[in-house]
């Protein structure tokens, strides 16, 4: 139950990386579920003053070194309302996708925060058709096929490691 964590509401910016046909993902986890990961896309909170496009640029920055421009970003691909239990939290977001096609690189995070150092397990690159059991958003093969259309509104999720 999630009453006796702390809540925090905030809007992130999320990035679809795509290489030759490959998707780059983090494996995060949560100290408090012993042994428990799953993969997400690069991405994080927007800071005061920043929109959308320049989080996401910065948090690719911060989370994978890769030094992208704003004219590199593709979308919005899609926005949703997600919420995630955690054991210590539970984190509401309002997120938006976007995607850069990129040629392959490896990830060297650039400006983790302590948090991000003690959950994050690493990087790697995922065949778009062959991605991980436990991803988030768990929707990812729809963003990935993505025309270059109007942004897909995935409404309201839940990706939780404790409900």
């Amino acid at each position: 139950m999630s009453g006796d964590r702390p809540t925090r509401h905030r809007s992130a910016a999320r990035v679809l990386v795509v290489a030759d046909g490959r998707v780059l993902l983090q494996e995060d986890s949560d100290p408090g579920v012993a042994g428990f990961t799953w993969w997400v896309t690069p991405g994080g909170g927007i800071d005061a003053g920043e929109d959308a496009v320049a989080a996401a640029v910065r948090e690719l920055w911060e989370e994978t070194g890769l030094d992208a421009t704003l004219d590199e970003l593709r979308g919005p691909v899609a926005h949703r309302l997600v919420r995630h239990g955690y054991s210590d939290r539970v984190l509401i977001q309002q997120e938006t996708f976007f995607r850069i096609d990129v040629e392959p690189f490896a990830p060297r995070p650039a400006g983790l925060t302590a948090t991000e150092r003690q959950r994050m397990r690493g990087h790697r690159w995922f065949d778009v058709d062959a991605l991980p059991a436990i991803v988030w958003p768990s929707v990812l093969p729809r963003l990935l096929d993505w025309d270059g259309g109007p942004a897909i509104e995935l409404g309201r999720m839940d990706e939780s490691t404790v409900a």
